[in-house]
């Protein structure tokens, strides 16, 4: 981050004040000016692509489900793709109990109910599939050892990622960490958003459940909610028949962050992310046909 670059997203609001940065996670830069919020989006981000998902997130039908962007064409600054949105409540610290998981499981089901035919044009495909890929192949090229190997024959028990029978539109990334509270809870950070398979949206807190992180009255409380919402990702009866293949491929990109941050930042894993290496190692048990290297 520079301050080159944070003094150009601010001038983007006319009249702001000082601007304050949110966050910074790797090369993607978040600040506040005023009420508004300016996001950096990651190096060799696409306009084109991101336009497109700008667009999906800026119709009215969806207003009541994604927090609409101020303006739905991204701009290029110092290099970089920005865009900006309102500002909203994050979800509170990490507190279970209080954490919005039922309204966040009605928003996803109520997004799931949208189908590519709903809309005009070629809608951009969900992006969890690609991050996943992407994700594996970084720790491939890491020169990592040890756990790496965990998770990378964890990674060959996965079957390919084919087209999927069901096509809905999904918010492609989805945790507690991508909802704000602006008039009602909303879902946030499109960069992922687009027509896939709707059972990647629910992956990440399946993922976790498997891996122990996520105790299973709170796994219980999300998916309860989105079955009863009618969510069209999962059965009711037996929802791991949809959910164990990207639930696996979850462990295995949180695993896979886990390590190349840790290597990055030359810090331990802690508690949680040594819970999904540890599960890599399940993963491959449970498959041992399929595992190589």
């Amino acid at each position: 981050m520079t301050d080159d670059l944070v003094a150009a997203m601010a001038a983007l609001v006319p009249d702001g004040v000082d601007p304050v940065v949110l966050a910074v996670r790797g090369d993607v830069v978040v600040i506040r000016v005023g009420e508004v919020v300016v996001k950096a989006h990651e190096p060799g981000a696409d306009p084109a692509v991101l336009g497109a998902r700008m667009r999906l997130a800026g119709d009215p039908r969806l207003s009541g489900l994604l927090l609409p962007p101020l303006d739905v064409s991204p701009v290029l600054v110092h290099g970089r793709v920005v865009t900006t949105w309102p500002l909203g409540r994050p979800v509170p610290e990490r507190d279970p109990e209080t954490a919005p998981l039922e309204e966040a499981a009605r928003l996803l089901a109520a997004l799931h109910e949208f189908k590519p035919a709903d809309f005009a044009g070629v809608q951009p495909p969900s992006g969890a599939p690609h991050r996943f890929a992407r994700t594996v192949a970084d720790l491939r090229a890491s020169g990592l050892g040890g756990d790496a190997r965990k998770v990378l024959r964890a990674f060959a028990t996965l079957p390919p990622v084919d087209a999927p029978a069901h096509l809905a539109v999904c918010h492609g990334d989805w945790h507690l960490g991508q909802m704000v509270e602006a008039g009602g809870w909303r879902l946030i950070d499109v960069d992922d958003l687009g027509v896939g398979d709707p059972a990647w949206d629910l992956a990440r807190p399946a993922a976790l459940h498997a891996a122990g992180v996520l105790d299973a009255e709170t796994w219980g409380r999300f998916l309860d909610a989105y079955t009863a919402a009618g969510g069209a990702a999962v059965s009711a009866v037996d929802p791991w028949a949809a959910l164990d293949v990207p639930a696996r491929a979850l462990v295995v990109q949180m695993a896979a962050r886990a390590l190349l941050a840790s290597q990055r930042d030359g810090k331990p894993l802690d508690e949680a992310q040594e819970a999904l290496v540890e599960s890599c190692d399940r993963i491959v048990s449970a498959h041992p046909h399929m595992a190589r290297g």
